[in-house]
This record gives structure tokens, sequence and C-alpha cells, in this order.
């Protein structure tokens, strides 16, 4: 796997016509549970642990994505559209106290994200289709809500998956181990410890490397799996087959 470092040149999007937001680099890899095993083992003696891992050093991630009737989303990511974006609702562990509404989006290969933390009942209101309007000094919440009123955003797909996750701060890099991705049959499942959840990449893993604008050699070299090549690996569109 060849990953090349990029340019000092960075994008920005403009998120409300006055503020600018920082674009980051993104790949993603698609390796098997052996690579997996080969590659936790380098990295965990080179860069330090994501603070919020357990004992075993992961933790675990649930996502509800949101899409349209005619799945814009989905089809724009299979589709290789250069500017794209999708919501999503997240929270870690087993705290569903702590829910984040998340909008990422990509322009020319690079990744952003917005997000606001939201209430459970303001969740709850969300997969209902009760969600009031939010206050003018919401943007995110606002702009959410226009696309619920005039794209029908609607939850789709649960996707969870257990985390383990490395950092180094020279470049803003963050790598991720992605395992046991699986996905729920109803958006009520996102709320649920104890859901039947599908296994859909077993025994697969996701690999992702986030940086700004280079990738310092020292990461680069680390996460070297032979014979790999950058690819496209979304877990929501993986996830969307079981649909």
């Amino acid at each position: 796997m060849m990953m090349m470092a990029a340019t000092t040149m960075t994008t920005t999007e403009m998120t409300d016509g006055k503020r600018y937001m920082k674009l980051r680099h993104e790949q993603k890899h698609q390796i098997s549970r052996m690579e997996d095993l080969v590659l936790a083992g380098r990295l965990s003696k080179l860069f330090e642990r994501d603070s919020h891992a357990g004992p075993d050093g992961s933790y675990r991630v649930t996502s509800l994505y949101f899409d349209t009737p005619y799945d814009k989303a989905l089809r724009e990511k299979m589709d290789g559209i250069s500017r794209r974006e999708k919501f999503r609702l997240r929270y870690y562990g087993t705290d569903v106290s702590y829910i984040r509404l998340e909008k990422k989006f990509k322009i020319g290969g690079m990744c952003g994200k917005r997000s606001r933390r939201i209430s459970r009942d303001q969740a709850q209101a969300l997969l209902a289709g009760e969600l009031a309007l939010p206050p003018a000094d919401e943007p995110l919440l606002l702009e959410f809500y226009s696309k619920i009123q005039g794209q029908q955003l609607r939850p789709k797909t649960v996707v969870r998956y257990d985390r383990e996750a490395f950092l180094f701060e020279p470049g803003n890099v963050r790598i991720t181990l992605d395992r046991r991705i699986r996905t729920g049959q109803s958006p009520q499942d996102f709320f649920r410890e104890d859901s039947c959840l599908i296994q859909v990449m077993d025994p697969f893993t996701v690999l992702e490397v986030k940086y700004d604008e280079m990738l310092p050699e020292i990461v680069e070299m680390a996460v070297q799996v032979p014979g790999r090549q950058a690819s496209a690996c979304s877990k929501y569109a993986l996830c969307r087959r079981f649909d």
C-alpha cells in the first residue's frame, strides 16, 4: 500500500458566508485480519492511543446515517461525485446521553466535519420526524432541518463498529482501525445496546488515516501494508447492502 504525502496546499469550505473551515486529507483501506494484527502491533509501539480507549485499547462507535428517499448520499458516493455530504447521529461506547449530530462533507477528495451535541430527546424527535424548527443561532441544526423538509432526509442505517485509534501530533494525524462492522435493521437499533446487528465485513478491517497538510514520513512508513492501495471504502455504503 503506497501512501503519498500531500503538498502543503490546503482547501477550505465557506460554512456561513464569513467563516472558513479547513479540510483534511483522508485515506481509507480495507485490510485483512492478519494485516490488522501486524499493523496494530506496529502502531502501538510508535504512537499514543486515543484517550477514550478502554482496557483493550478500543472503543465502540454507533452511528445513524440519514439519506433521501432516492439515496442521494449513497448514489453520490458510489458514483464518485467529488463534492458531497452526509448527515449522521453518533455516540461512543454505551452512553446514549451524549449524542452528536454531524455533517461530514468531501470536496475534491478532502474531508471536513461539522458537529453539534444534541439531547436524546432531540435525537428521538429526529427518528420520529418531529424535530422542531431550531433557533437562528444554530446553523448546523437549521441546515439539517431545512434538508429534512426540502430533501426529505430520513434515518436509513445504523452502523456500529469497534475502533482502535492512534494519534501523532505533527500533522494532526489520526489513524483508526475499525473492526467488527455491523448494521442494524431498524433506526431504533441506534439506541439499543442489545439489538441483533448483522456483521457486514468479517474478517476485514477498515484502516483510515486522516491528516492536515502533509503526512509525516514516520506515519507513511508505519501504515505500509504490502500490495494495498488507497480505495473508496465507505462503512455506510457497506451497510446499505443489507437493506
